[in-house]
């Protein structure tokens, strides 16, 4: 027994606030829940009618003689408390409220809310909104349409949560379009109690859900969001969890004084989560739609019980009766990150039995434009049965000797004998209909166009990697956590927030890091003995607070080979120091040994309100805000959670050994994710941090770290809780 319960499937539902006038809220929500067939008992609240579409009317919840699961509350914010109050004392379980007015607009809305939620939580009451659509529940023993939603839904196995009421509407129109049906549909508005993963919890372990969609602005929780879903998606259980999100290409990326304060904006954070979760994103409304049905595919196995169909592989088998949307679907397919099966020579012998001479035995099959369903049968058949093949796109144009309904049954019939997913597109809308219906009647997905059949299957096989990922044993690490605290309280108190490259080396090496030997110098003469004491060749670098990005000033100089270098480049760089940024503060010129080569990366952190540090890592040097080969991962991550951050950048594939280049030690690229995350959660004073380059060796021989930088929080900061 779930405490959300009460809200979806309760037994009786009082409307406070429902009116007699056609067109109000308060009016439309008690209709929709008493022409929608509620299961329940339903009482209209309003002091000043006797009844409300002839159901008789209550002045106050306290005077309905039977007990309330769940009260809709649809009253002005000044009212709304005591309104709950009397909910409360009636003994509800359950509160929606759809009344706008409070948190968005601030000032005394919010602080209404604020003891609205305080007032729920106290009594166990669980609060949906306000400033919502409502809840709509359209499974045959519940039938609950308690939203202002005139539609109620056709019932289905999928869930959907949004964050905007106005685009529920759209959503619910849209469905019925497309005959797609739901378990629960919810409109959460302001969250005030109940939010997105008090939702997922709640429909994981709803025995009629099976696929949950979710429109999202924003998240209020982090880590615990991160974990929970993980368990929702890969669990004993899993289940998919499909997102569209809105503001994908806003600025959110602010200025900061790193390379990771730079490149993370929110955005990025966003796309951890989704990563981290195996949360599947969609573009848009349609693509979500799209999604849904695929993931809604359903094989019942040997033991009665009903499977969804996800492909072991990438490679598509692609069978068609034109060689344009075979194209389409072709280019599609291989943008998407899946290839095109190649046939054994037993399925091109197979094809060549059935298929007129003209056709293309190869993928994409074409069995030519006067293909009947027998054509369509034998050669779905044949490439199914491959074990070269992962799964199959079926594409349909209405031509004159085309029988869209055959064609639709002798998919079935091939579908229901093979666990491989089949999906089609039968593209048209009034010639391919009869087939088209038949398709969705018995669950098979199918869509107008092959472009969203073959994005459908990506995310199928996308998915389908991420329930079944490897996982590695973790890193025994050990860290000098004691110390690494003694230097940030000994910068702390001396005011300095900027940690240059000596303090941050010495944190590093707290941790793991491995770094190259170098002292600090004030004169050329200087340097030019702690290069002899620490062996040529060497680097020199500028050391100022206020010159962040060395290279953009001019204060680095690499692979000085003697004292004669060492003065030159000493001289130099104070003088581009100077010429950069007249007003820096110079604290020397920082003397290092050269590190051996190798592969340039990085590695970042920055720290964020309510989802704590996210990592960064990429392709390094000076070029990384060029091409942003990045990907990110909110803290902490294992040792399984940075081999894939490794391998999920584009330049992963120099690190194998590329045109004859030594293989990467990228084992000791996971260690110092790993390790970098241990760094970013036991030290909650460090707000940016960035090693670039990390220059990674040959395999076996570790990585140096040639350049890094720490921002610690500001006083300011460290007050805020």
């Amino acid at each position: 027994m779930s405490d959300l319960d009460a809200i979806f499937s309760p037994g009786s539902v009082a409307v406070i606030g429902a009116s007699t006038t056609p067109g109000k809220v308060g009016h439309d929500i008690f209709a929709n829940i008493l022409r929608g067939g509620f299961k329940g008992t339903l009482y209209p609240v309003n002091p000043n009618a006797r009844s409300i579409l002839c159901v008789k009317a209550y002045s106050s919840i306290l005077e309905i003689p039977d007990p309330v699961d769940l009260a809709m509350v649809i009253v002005p914010p000044a009212i709304a408390e005591k309104t709950v109050g009397d909910a409360i004392e009636k003994g509800v379980k359950g509160v929606v409220i759809v009344s706008a007015g409070f948190r968005e607009v601030g000032g005394e809305g919010l602080e209404i809310e604020n003891r609205i939620v305080a007032m729920c939580r106290k009594a166990g009451v669980r609060l949906i909104g306000p400033n919502c659509l409502g809840v709509i529940n359209p499974v045959e023993d519940v039938r609950l349409n308690a939203s202002f939603s005139v539609r109620m839904p056709a019932s289905g196995n999928i869930s959907f949560i949004s964050q905007s009421g106005a685009l529920c509407t759209a959503v619910l129109d849209f469905a019925a379009d497309r005959d797609f049906g739901f378990s629960k549909f919810v409109s959460i508005g302001n969250k005030a109690d109940v939010d997105e993963l008090d939702l997922l919890r709640y429909m994981h372990a709803d025995p009629d859900t099976s696929v949950i969609m979710i429109y999202l602005e924003e998240l209020r929780r982090g880590p615990e969001f991160v974990e929970a879903v993980r368990e929702i998606t890969s669990g004993g259980r899993p289940m998919p969890v499909l997102v569209i999100k809105s503001g994908r290409t806003g600025a959110g990326a602010r200025a900061a004084a790193s390379h990771t304060g730079a490149l993370a904006g929110s955005e990025a954070v966003y796309e951890a989560i989704f990563e981290q979760t195996g949360i599947i994103r969609a573009d848009s409304i349609g693509e979500l739609f799209d999604l849904a049905e695929a993931f809604n595919y359903k094989q019942e196995t040997a033991l009665g019980k009903m499977t969804r169909k996800l492909p072991a592989g990438n490679r598509v088998a692609i069978v068609t009766n034109a060689g344009g949307p075979g194209i389409l679907a072709t280019d599609v397919t291989v943008s998407a990150g899946l290839t095109l099966a190649e046939f054994q020579p037993g399925t091109i012998e197979a094809l060549s039995r059935h298929l007129p001479a003209a056709a293309n035995l190869k993928n994409p099959v074409d069995v030519i434009g006067d293909a009947d369903s027998s054509r369509y049968e034998r050669s779905l058949e044949a490439v199914i049965s491959d074990e070269n093949v992962d799964g199959a796109l079926v594409i349909l144009t209405p031509q004159s000797m085309t029988n869209a309904l055959e064609t639709a049954k002798a998919v079935v019939k091939i579908a229901r004998r093979s666990f491989k997913p089949i999906l089609c597109s039968f593209m048209g809308i009034i010639d391919v209909s009869a087939g088209v219906k038949f398709l969705q009647e018995h669950g098979y997905p199918v869509y107008k166009f092959p472009e969203s059949a073959a994005r459908a299957f990506a995310a199928l096989y996308r998915y389908s990697r991420w329930i079944s990922r490897p996982q590695a044993a973790d890193f025994q690490l050990k860290h000098d956590s004691a110390r690494a605290s003694r230097i940030i309280e000994s910068c702390m108190k001396q005011g300095r927030t900027y940690l240059g490259e000596l303090d941050s080396v010495e944190l590093l090496k707290c941790y793991g890091f491995n770094t190259v030997p170098g002292r600090l110098s004030q004169s050329p003469d200087e340097a030019a003995r702690i290069a002899a004491e620490i062996g040529y060749p060497v680097a020199l670098k500028i050391v100022s607070p206020q010159i962040v990005h060395k290279t953009d000033a001019g204060g680095v100089e690499i692979d000085l080979q003697d004292e004669t270098q060492v003065r030159a480049a000493f001289d130099l760089i104070i003088s581009n120091a100077g010429a950069f940024k007249p007003e820096a503060e110079i604290s020397g010129v920082l003397v290092q040994k050269m590190a051996p080569s190798g592969y340039e990366v990085i590695l970042g952190m920055h720290r964020y309100p309510i989802f704590g540090p996210l990592l960064m890592f990429g392709l390094g040097g000076v070029f990384v805000e060029v091409f942003k080969d990045v990907v990110f991962r909110l803290a902490p991550v294992n040792r399984s959670s940075a081999m894939r951050m490794v391998t999920g950048i584009q330049a992963s594939k120099l690190f194998s050994g590329y045109r004859g280049k030594p293989e990467a030690d990228t084992a000791e690229i996971e260690r110092m994710i790993v390790c970098l995350s241990d760094l970013a959660m036991q030290h909650p004073e460090i707000m940016e941090l960035d090693v670039n380059p990390l220059l990674v060796h040959e395999k076996g021989k570790g990585a140096t770290v040639a350049d890094c930088r720490i921002i610690l929080k500001s006083p300011e900061m460290l007050k805020q809780p």
